[in-house]
């Protein structure tokens, strides 16, 4: 039976047996909400005993709630208990929709999208993130801030079901279940055209296997791309020429060891990079860039543009001191 109906059913049974209980000992009940108050403490088995049958007619249709009441409040019982448990099969096969608002979705699942979620939990554990990838099982499914959508990650519907329009950000990883490196970066790219298109306002970063390949991202207007084979070579490379480099580059990266690379808030008593600078700098934080250029510390004396966007170098409790002094100012 549909919920709808059942729903009715067991509404017009209570409705029903008050009246009909109201009408057989009327002085008993005083009023059709005390008897209607009286049905449901009989089919929940609580009896307080405050209210209860004195006649034979009353005792009868007591015995009748007793045997079709109770049976048919089981069934509500067990049509919940169903419910819940579609549910939690739905969420685990990744079929549910997302309805939060500013997550942020992981595009194919494989270890560096393990790795992604680890990261996103130390900065914040209570960020929602939605993994959308072409398996049928949640990978992570213990973790109750992690949504999963099951789906080709370039239809229009999936990305429907993940809310991408009210998505804070979307990082495709490269499917490493792809043997052919320019066919991975084929399906990156047809999976973030999808998403310039639904939602060009969305910061998109992807994952590239070969460097040829950024000016086609580029035509599509990614905001960020990660050569991934490259930094790892790179990274070799500094471990076998510069020890200690890749670890300093290591607790750059992750939040979760060491400093970390934090945007502040401009100053209105900072004209230039100097200013800025020795001001943070004696706060504890070193000033590393501004945007993309981290040529700043030859520029100390030119002024700090209107649209600076500066980055800092620091532990967190220095950053949200210095972020909330710069909120007060």
């Amino acid at each position: 039976m549909p919920k709808t109906s059942l729903g009715m059913v067991i509404l017009g049974f209570v409705l029903i047996s008050a009246t009909v209980a109201f009408l057989l000992e009327p002085g008993t009940f005083g009023t059709w909400f005390n008897a209607i108050y009286w049905v449901l403490t009989t089919m929940a088995t609580v009896g307080y005993g405050d209210y209860f049958a004195e006649t034979v007619p009353g005792k009868v249709f007591t015995i009748f709630l007793y045997i079709f009441g109770i049976g048919l409040l089981s069934l509500v019982i067990g049509k919940i208990i169903d419910s819940l448990g579609a549910v939690q099969r739905q969420r685990g096969a990744g079929t549910l929709s997302f309805r939060g608002n500013h997550h942020i979705i992981l595009i194919n699942w494989n270890k560096k999208a393990q790795s992604a979620v680890e990261e996103i939990m130390s900065y914040s554990p209570n960020a929602h993130i939605v993994i959308i990838d072409e398996s049928s099982r949640h990978p992570l499914e213990h973790l109750h801030h992690v949504h999963f959508i099951s789906g080709d990650p370039s239809s229009d519907e999936v990305l429907g079901k993940a809310n991408l329009a009210e998505a804070r950000a979307a990082i495709i990883f490269a499917d490493s279940r792809i043997e052919e490196a320019s066919l991975i970066d084929g399906k990156s790219l047809l999976v973030a055209s999808s998403i310039e298109r639904i939602a060009p306002h969305v910061h998109t970063t992807v994952e590239i296997t070969q460097e040829k390949h950024i000016q086609n991202f580029r035509h599509v207007q990614i905001n960020e791309f990660v050569l991934s084979h490259d930094a790892i070579s790179r990274l070799a490379v500094r471990s076998a020429l510069q020890e200690g480099n890749p670890e300093v580059i290591r607790q750059l990266l992750s939040r979760q060891h060491g400093a970390d690379i934090y945007e502040v808030p401009g100053n209105e008593k900072w004209k230039t990079y100097r200013d800025a600078f020795l001001d943070l700098l004696g706060q504890g934080a070193t000033l590393l860039a501004d945007r993309n250029d981290l040529a700043i510390n030859r520029k100390l004396d030119q002024p700090i543009p209107p649209e600076a966007r500066l980055y800092i170098v620091s532990d967190e409790p220095t950053y949200r001191r210095i972020s909330g002094t710069q909120r007060k100012s």
